[in-house]
């Protein structure tokens, strides 16, 4: 990949000497910061801009190691092929006209593929607008050219944006704001070969890039992409397009149709300590606070301490600390003592720290006394900073600065007032290393993003490969190996139940006089079904009755369902549990990131309150309980109203279980347990489904 970021020298092919065409744009502003060979080709010239022209690419002479494509989508195979011939390792395409455009384009673009198959030349795009590293004041791109003149100021936050246009207007956009400084911004648009897991691999041993940003439609080779992820010293924000929940037409079980694009991808993201942002402003908001801050004491406990001039402003920011996880901080006496200082006789100290009052009586510096003092407070373990730009801020920004380098915590600054104070006190907070923000909430979500953020080190790795994971007994494993569709509840159990996870007893009965006996020795009350090929969702077709308190009541409910199911079928007697929660386990198999166990509320609320979560399988402990800790309704797993907590280690095996199955036997497509009822806080499962691949 190096060749894309720092090559010796660049062939521009499509290179043109009118100011209107792309080509002229790419040409000046390689000439405005590359050092190495510029070399245009077209044949319609002998010259550019002062540069000798070259009528083809295999003219053109060394060092040449990477080309910038910019000619009409049909001429772009030839001229890939004669960069393969000139032996020039990376090829930028920066045309337009391939996938994105219908059946031709995605003709073109296939043809691409298998030029790249074929000789192994890099292709980065096409339907891009390249590279800008403003560390090294490289612009490989039509970007417009003033873009130095609006702040082209380098910066620790690479970017990763699948999109072309979006990813120049966004940057054109932070820097004539001076929002904040870019190192690498990469628009890799329809990535025929070269992906953001090459470039993810290349940023995180960067040593100019401490936070990675990505927007991205697609990942398709999610587990790439996780592995990635997860190893990842460097703080990463993912910004995913097309996440609306798609419900598959094809889906057959609870699992699947919740398994929207959104929530899979964001349960792979979670598990691989991604952080994910909502829009763009947002992405590069935590970015930048993640770069600022990319590690945290392991004793933080999420504690903030506000220091606003303003009460109101405190009390607002406290409902947003609030919102995001945090805690507002109980500060230490020493604390509370230095303050006293400062304030006026008749005000109490307390957390937000209203510090107007000890401004009016004793000027600025009481502004400094309490920062300082709250820096340096042990149970202090961020500082949420409001700035008034009036005139006492602009004197008061480096100060501040001192006390955040020398304790090292997180500070967090929210800016409002007059506008040129404004941009000046945000210039100051930026020099001095302090993340500004001009929205109370964005400074919570940002410092939460920080604060919450794991360590590598803290994370396992799974150790279980996806083949050989578990082994069924050599019945069941012909069975997910002959079969096709959906395997009948009892079915489905046996296989569970061969994976180490709890099924409740029950038992396959022929006639009216054995349903009465299995009933009995099951003990009263029973729960009976009838199992029909191919159904799954027995309760809306009269195919489950609970509550059965007899033998003669079991006979006559046995001929029922006989009826019901016009003999095509069988009945099922189980024990019926009693149980204080019910809910809902599967598996689901996801076209970017393989086998993915989910876990919700389940019975009849699966799909009408859609708390669930997902992960990427196979899971490790942590992996299963932090899938767990995802859902909403923590307080019911926690024992509501006195029922008895859910036993969080044994679920978390059934999780861990779950994902090993579905590793072990590809031909698995969904698993669904709705419900896995509680009974005294212990997980069991008392209906299932496994629907296998045709």
């Amino acid at each position: 990949m190096e060749m894309f970021f720092d090559p010796k020298g660049i062939a521009l092919v499509g290179a043109t000497g009118s100011p209107i065409k792309s080509g002229y744009r790419v040409l000046k502003n390689l000439i405005n910061g590359f050092k190495g060979g510029i070399y245009p080709v077209n044949p319609n010239y002998e010259e550019i801009e002062g540069l000798a022209c070259y009528s083809s690419v295999l003219a053109v002479p060394d060092p040449v190691d990477l080309a910038i494509v910019l000619v009409p989508a049909l001429r772009v195979p030839q001229v890939i092929r004669e960069c393969a011939e000139r032996k020039i390792p990376g090829v930028m395409i920066e045309s337009a006209g391939f996938a994105e455009t219908g059946e031709e384009g995605k003709a073109l673009q296939e043809e691409l593929r298998q030029i790249n198959l074929e000789t192994g030349i890099r292709l980065w795009g096409p339907n891009c607008m390249g590279l800008v590293d403003a560390v090294h004041d490289h612009v490989f791109s039509f970007v417009v050219q003033n873009i130095r003149d609006q702040g082209f100021v380098g910066g620790d936050v690479s970017l990763i944006v699948q999109s072309g246009f979006l990813s120049a207007g966004f940057l054109v956009d932070m820097m004539s704001h001076g929002t904040m400084g870019i190192s690498k911004a990469c628009s890799i648009g329809n990535k025929v070969d070269v992906d953001e897991c090459d470039l993810l691999e290349y940023l995180l041993d960067d040593s100019d890039t401490a936070a990675i940003g990505l927007y991205l439609e697609s990942i398709p080779d999610g587990r790439r992409f996780m592995d990635l992820c997860r190893s990842s010293t460097k703080p990463i924000v993912v910004l995913k397009g097309g996440k609306s929940t798609v419900g598959a037409e094809a889906a057959m079980s609870h699992t699947a149709s919740l398994a929207g694009n959104r929530a899979v991808v964001s349960g792979a993201l979670a598990q691989a300590r991604v952080v994910e942002a909502d829009d763009f402003n947002q992405m590069m908001d935590i970015c930048r606070a993640l770069a600022r801050f990319p590690e945290v004491s392991e004793e933080s406990r999420r504690r903030v301490a506000i220091l606003t001039p303003s009460g109101g402003a405190g009390i607002v920011s406290s409902d947003f600390v609030d919102q995001v996880g945090l805690e507002l901080a109980d500060l230490s006496q020493t604390t509370r003592d230095t303050l006293r200082t400062v304030y006026p006789e008749w005000m109490p100290v307390s957390n937000p720290i209203d510090i107007w009052p000890a401004i009016e009586l004793n000027g600025a510096e009481a502004y400094v006394t309490a920062f300082e003092a709250l820096c340096a407070d042990p149970n202090v373990d961020a500082v949420f900073l409001h700035l008034f730009a009036v005139g006492f801020v602009r004197d008061n920004i480096s100060p501040l600065g001192d006390a955040v380098r020398s304790s090292g915590k997180p500070v967090f600054c929210w800016i409002m007032g007059m506008r040129e104070l404004v941009n000046k006190a945000w210039k100051s907070a930026r020099e001095q290393g302090i993340p500004a923000f001009r929205e109370q909430y964005r400074a919570a979500e940002c410092m939460a993003a920080v604060l919450k953020r794991k360590k590598v080190v803290e994370l396992e790795v799974p150790e279980v490969s996806l083949q050989g994971a578990i082994a069924l007994p050599e019945r069941l494993g012909q069975l997910l190996g002959d079969e096709r569709g959906t395997l009948d509840e009892h079915l489905s159990k046996q296989v569970l139940a061969a994976g180490e996870i709890p099924v409740v007893e029950e038992k396959i009965v022929s006639s009216e006089d054995e349903a009465g006996e299995v009933a009995s020795n099951l003990g009263f009350p029973v729960v009976m079904k009838g199992l029909s090929p191919g159904k799954i969702h027995k309760t809306e077709l009269g195919l489950v009755r609970l509550g059965i308190g007899a033998a003669e009541e079991a006979a006559e409910e046995f001929e029922r369902l006989k009826r019901t199911m016009d003999g095509n079928g069988v009945v099922l007697v189980q024990k019926q549990i009693r149980g204080e929660l019910e809910l809902i386990v599967g598996l689901v198999r996801d076209p970017q990131f393989g086998p993915c166990v989910m876990f919700g509320l389940g019975g009849v609320m699966a799909e009408v309150l859609k708390d669930s979560a997902f992960a990427v399988a196979p899971l490790t402990r942590s992996d299963a309980l932090d899938l767990i800790n995802r859902l909403k309704a923590q307080e019911l797993l926690d024992g509501f109203r006195g029922a008895p907590a859910v036993d969080r280690e044994a679920l978390s095996r059934i999780l861990v279980r779950i994902g090993e199955l579905g590793c072990a036997y590809p031909r698995i497509r969904e698993i669904d347990i709705n419900p896995l009822i509680l009974s005294e806080g212990k997980p069991v499962a008392v209906d299932a489904s496994v629907i296998l691949d045709s």
